[in-house]
Order: structure tokens, then C-alpha cells, then sequence
């Protein structure tokens, strides 16, 4: 216990000097039309996150409470993370943030040793050469979609904390606690009103420690990876559909847009907070169907059902605020 105490201090603090640092230097997130808030403020918060972080899995690795291909793996965001913080400051070439991601994601499955596996119930891939593949391009896809829907106060922060407890129930690894206590942390300062964001060193890190975990414990067959699916569907569904229809419509789709559905409840006029509280719902809806999924080893009937009501939830949006 007094481990967490002092990663939650450790991040709630860090984060008090980055924000400090960030107003000295200027890091701030003027508001366009584009934006979901009308203040500028401080970004880059989420570095705050990434050195308590990184400081306790050296203190597992020492303690020998970590695995050392799981520590490289996970060390392997170092990468992502000096890239991100390069471009919170500067704003760097979409070509030169996708390098840096392809070499962290790579890395990653390197330690990890790929995707081995994958037990869908009706029937087993074991296939590494496919599966591989396919988890690599996840990886990065989870890097993006976790920077797309950090948009509002204490959004991705709280995926994160609902996420990495959701996790620990089915694998009781303490790792996703000293997660969710860092970014727990941060989330004091990025509650609604938020006094700083996390930026892209925040949200890509997050993003990327919760796909090589996911992909980690299904090579270790502590639980199938279709539960981490089922539990992060509401971010990449989300962010799933909207870029479809960006892509449908002809957009550009590198260009910043507020289409995503959580974006367009605020449009209508619902706070940052409320926003985030209602998709905490949702969480603990899909909470209890990967339960149910977990215990009749029906993974894909649970994830297609999942995907069915966040349609269906999205349906809704778009009557109230349509898509366009």
C-alpha cells in the first residue's frame, strides 16, 4: 500500500512541475475551432505519468516482480514517449511521430516474442506469422486512437484507470494497479476544469501500455486477449467508425476534427465531466459482459454485442447531433 501512496504522490506532484514548466516555456494549447475547450492550457502533462512510470518498473525489475522480457517491452516506450514530448513542443511531420511508433511497436513484440495465440472459443489461431502482423498493426492503431480520444477533460484518463482495473480483476497482475495510480495522479490536475492536459506523451504511452500488456498476458494464457477487446471497445469503436466515415467522406485524415462521438455530446451542450461519467457507464456495462464473456467463454457473441450497443449509443448521438 504504501507503494501506490507514493506513485500517486510521485504523479500528482510530478505533474504540479510540469505544469509550472510548461507555463514558463510557453507549452500551451491555444484553443482553435477545432478544440473542445475555450481556455488555453498547459499540455505535455503526461510526462508526469511516463517517469512514474517508468520509475516503478525499475523498482519491480530490481524487486524481481517483473518479467525482463516485459520490462524491455514495455521500456521500449521510452521511444514513443521522447518522440510524443518532440512533438507536444514543436508539432513534428505526421511521417517522422509514425517512424518512431513503428520502431517502438516493433521492439515491443520483439521482447514479448509477437502474438503467439489467439483462443476466439469456436476456434484457436496459432499461427504467428499471421498473428503477429495483426498485432503490430494494433499496437499502433491503439498508440493513435488513445491520442484522438483525449479530447476532454479526464477522458482518456479515466479509460486508463477503468482499463488497467478491469484488467487486474482478470489477471490480478499488480502492474495495472501502479498504472492506474499514475495516471490516477494526473487526474487530479485534468479533472473538469482541467489545469493541464497530457498531450501526446501522455495518451500514446497509455495507449501503448494497454495493448502490450493485453497482448502479453494472452502469450502467457492468463486471460484471452478477445476480454481486453470487449473492455476498450467504447475508445476503439469510437474512433473506429469515425475515421471510416472521415475516410468515406474524403477527408484529410491526419487534419484535427471534433467528429468523434464523445466530441459531438459535448458539442450539445453536455460538460466535460458528465461526458466522461456517462462513458464510465457504458465501461461498466462492458464490464459485465466481458464478466459473462469470461465465464461462458462466448467471446465473440460478447464482443459482437458490444460493438451492437455502442452502435446503437452512437445511433443516438447522431440524431441528436448528426455527422457531417
Amino acid at each position: 500500500m504504501l507503494f501506490y501512496t507514493a506513485i500517486l504522490i510521485l504523479s500528482f506532484f510530478l505533474t504540479w512541475i510540469f505544469r509550472k514548466i510548461a507555463i514558463q516555456k510557453s507549452i500551451i494549447d491555444i484553443p482553435n475551432t477545432r478544440s473542445s475547450h475555450s481556455v488555453p492550457t498547459p499540455r505535455g502533462g503526461g510526462i508526469a505519468i511516463a517517469i512514474t512510470w517508468f520509475l516503478s518498473l525499475m523498482y519491480l525489475y530490481f524487486s524481481n516482480k517483473i518479467e525482463t522480457n516485459l520490462l524491455f517491452a514495455l521500456s521500449s516506450g521510452i521511444i514513443l514517449v521522447i518522440i510524443s514530448l518532440l512533438d507536444d513542443i514543436y508539432t513534428l511531420k505526421p511521417i517522422l511521430r509514425f517512424s518512431f511508433q513503428f520502431i517502438t511497436a516493433f521492439l515491443a513484440l520483439y521482447f514479448i516474442g509477437g502474438l503467439k495465440s489467439l483462443d476466439l472459443a469456436y476456434f484457436k489461431i496459432d499461427n504467428i506469422w499471421i498473428l503477429t502482423p495483426i498485432a503490430f498493426i494494433s499496437i499502433i492503431w491503439f498508440i493513435n486512437l488513445f491520442n484522438f480520444l483525449d479530447g476532454i477533460d479526464g477522458y482518456a484518463s479515466m479509460e486508463t484507470i477503468f482499463l488497467s482495473l478491469s484488467m487486474f480483476y482478470f489477471t490480478d497482475s499488480n502492474i495495472y494497479i501502479i498504472l492506474a495510480v499514475a495516471t490516477l495522479g494526473f487526474l487530479f490536475w485534468n479533472w473538469q476544469p482541467a489545469k493541464i492536459f497530457m498531450g501526446d506523451v501522455g495518451s500514446t504511452l497509455l495507449g501503448f501500455n494497454l495493448i502490450i500488456l493485453s497482448l502479453y498476458f494472452q502469450n502467457t494464457k492468463t486471460i484471452s486477449l478477445t476480454l481486453f477487446i470487449i473492455l476498450s471497445s467504447l475508445f476503439w469503436f469510437d474512433a473506429t467508425l469515425t475515421l471510416f466515415r472521415r475516410w468515406k467522406n474524403g477527408e484529410n485524415l491526419t487534419e484535427a476534427h471534433k467528429k468523434h462521438a464523445y466530441q459531438r455530446i459535448v458539442q450539445y451542450g453536455f460538460s466535460h465531466k458528465k461526458t466522461t461519467l456517462y462513458a464510465l457507464f457504458i465501461n461498466i456495462i462492458l464490464f459485465l459482459i466481458s464478466i459473462i464473456s469470461a465465464n461462458t467463454q462466448q467471446y465473440i457473441m460478447a464482443t459482437i454485442f458490444s460493438v451492437i450497443l455502442l452502435y446503437a449509443i452512437i445511433f443516438f448521438i447522431d440524431k441528436k447531433f448528426p455527422f457531417s
